[in-house]
């Protein structure tokens, strides 16, 4: 056990505890896990923390301990004497104090002002058990229910005066339970989260609070009511990103009721020769049909599905009823009720792509040349890196049997969400292959061709903030021959103020969606199982 030597000497032991310069430091002790500095006040007075009234009539000494900052990777103890005090002051009800040391003690605290701002930042970046662990490696252990506590103790952040304020939802549990993130968009600070996301939520905090001029939002119609009703001045700008979102997915629907057309269809009376001149017969192969030529499961429940729910449906029958005589979840009643025909259901399962088709040239090569043991072929290609089984082979080759020479089956068609990719970036981006197959599939139906003609103009209008187009634009839209996007252009007008705002001003959500993102990385880091309290106050502070 090291002593350090008290007086003028000891003004290096300041060193360990900065905090220490308003004290006398009579001495060090080094207890192996521990640091043990002991000090004394040397004030001559002190100040009654209930009127404020300086006072030097010591009533009495007593010894109170506090925790600092680590040194040298140890916790450091600080055992300090401080005074009691008489208050002078006769109309002051506390007749004895206790004096207090600028930033290391506070009355009834066992932790240094500087060791608490340590404490409260982990606690901030980790939260409960990773923040604990991260303490104990710098020396000041400490539980995760005391840092639990110092969260919940910390106040709500300053917030001025809002003018742009940025709305959004998040999920608490996806599915479930949602809340409601506010932005401040100048500042791009979290200033609230809501425990819910209904009109009433959002207009009873715009109430509290005036002053917002505008509102960035999607295109959620609580949001929309709830700054109607709280906030009647403010203007309301829907989301670009949203907006260019859900032209994304109508485009994407299009594309997929149009699947057929990606595929190119070989001339008609035309007889294709392989390599060495002979003729070729092209093979049908129909999709909905398994390898023994039986309707696949699959097709056979969409289409009785799909013949129940229009059926239900032309006889008036809601969403929900229809999900609950057929038992099926309602998104699925949805998607068969709102499709077109049975082939937009089946055109995702039919043309779905398989590992088969990087081999199927070389397949349909050797059996023009006389193979056709699906074994053989089978070893043949798990040499070149096939991994599948064998009856992946032998369903391709079966349509083939009774044919001398086949027709190599053609490339597999672009993927729709790859079509809409290209469709939605801008040309320059794109390589100079995706513009050949865009242009090729472009050409092969005039439907997609005017698509993608309307989202070139939408971008435009968008990109150039020239909002006035708008309505030309719904008009033509909604005229055109894509029902999914005429259902898109019909809904902007439900929200038409608002739509044209976001086309016009230069506002965006595009910083709540950051802070929607960190609010899922809060969530992870959490396990997923705090509260909506912790959470928000990790958010609100979170830097």
């Amino acid at each position: 056990m090291l002593h350090s030597p008290a007086g003028d000497d000891a003004c290096c032991l300041h060193l360990f505890c900065p905090a220490l310069k308003d004290v006398h430091v009579q001495g060090v002790e080094d207890h192996g896990d521990t640091v043990l500095i002991t000090a004394r006040t040397m004030a001559a007075e002190a100040e009654c923390p209930q009127c404020g009234l300086s006072s030097a009539r010591v009533h009495s000494r007593y010894r109170r301990t506090v925790w600092d900052l680590a040194a040298g990777g140890r916790p450091v103890m600080v055992a300090l004497q401080v005074r009691r005090f008489f208050c002078g002051a006769s109309a002051c009800e506390r007749e004895i104090f206790a004096e207090q040391v600028d930033g290391l003690t506070q009355r009834h605290a066992r932790r240094t002002g500087a060791l608490r701002a340590l404490l409260t930042s982990i606690a901030i970046a980790l939260a409960g058990r990773a923040g604990a662990r991260l303490a104990a490696v710098a020396g000041v252990p400490v539980g995760r229910s005391t840092l639990l506590r110092m969260l919940r103790a910390l106040p709500d952040p300053e917030v001025g005066e809002v003018t742009v304020l940025g709305v959004d939802d998040f999920a608490k549990k996806r599915g479930n339970s949602y809340g409601t993130i506010l932005v401040d968009m100048d500042t791009h600070r979290p200033i609230d989260l809501l425990d819910g996301r209904t009109a009433g939520d959002l207009a009873a905090w715009l109430k509290d609070r005036p002053g917002v001029q505008v509102i960035c939002r999607d295109r959620a119609g609580s949001y929309a009511d709830g700054a109607r009703e709280g906030a009647p001045e403010a203007v309301q700008v829907a989301d670009r990103f949203h907006l260019w979102q859900n032209l994304a997915q109508a485009l994407e629907k299009t594309i997929r009721a149009h699947r057929s057309c990606l595929q190119e269809a070989p001339e008609a009376g035309t007889v294709a020769e392989d390599e060495t001149g002979g003729q070729v017969e092209p093979v049908e192969r129909p999709t909905s049909l398994d390898s023994y030529g039986n309707e696949r499961p699959i097709v056979a429940r969409t289409r009785e599905r799909y013949a129940q729910v229009q059926i239900l449906r032309s006889n008036g029958a809601s969403l929900n009823a229809i999900s609950r005589e057929l038992g099926l979840a309602f998104r699925t009643a949805r998607k068969f009720a709102g499709a077109t025909s049975v082939e937009e259901l089946l055109a995702p399962t039919l043309n779905r792509s398989s590992k088969l088709d990087a081999f199927k040239p070389y397949l349909t090569r050797r059996w023009n040349e006389g193979c056709t043991n699906a074994t053989q072929l089978h070893q043949e290609i798990q040499a070149q890196g096939w991994t599948g089984n064998r009856r992946a082979v032998q369903g391709w080759l079966t349509p083939l049997r009774g044919y001398q020479k086949v027709q190599p089956a053609p490339c597999p068609p672009p993927k729709p969400r790859h079509i809409t990719g290209w469709i939605m970036s801008h040309p320059d981006h794109l390589t100079a292959g995706s513009h050949v197959q865009l242009k090729e599939v472009l050409g092969r139906c005039l439907e997609l061709d005017t698509a993608a003609r309307h989202i070139r103009s939408f971008a435009t209008m968008m990109t150039n903030r020239d909002g006035h187009l708008l309505d030309d634009w719904i008009a033509e839209t909604a005229a055109g021959s894509s029902p999914q996007l005429a259902a898109f252009a019909t809904g902007l007008r439900r929200d038409h103020a608002a739509v044209t705002a976001g086309l016009s001003l230069p506002h965006s959500s595009g910083a709540v969606e950051g802070i929607v993102n960190k609010i899922k990385f809060l969530k992870r880091q959490m396990f997923g199982r705090a509260n909506f309290d912790l959470l928000r106050i990790r958010v609100l502070h979170y830097r």
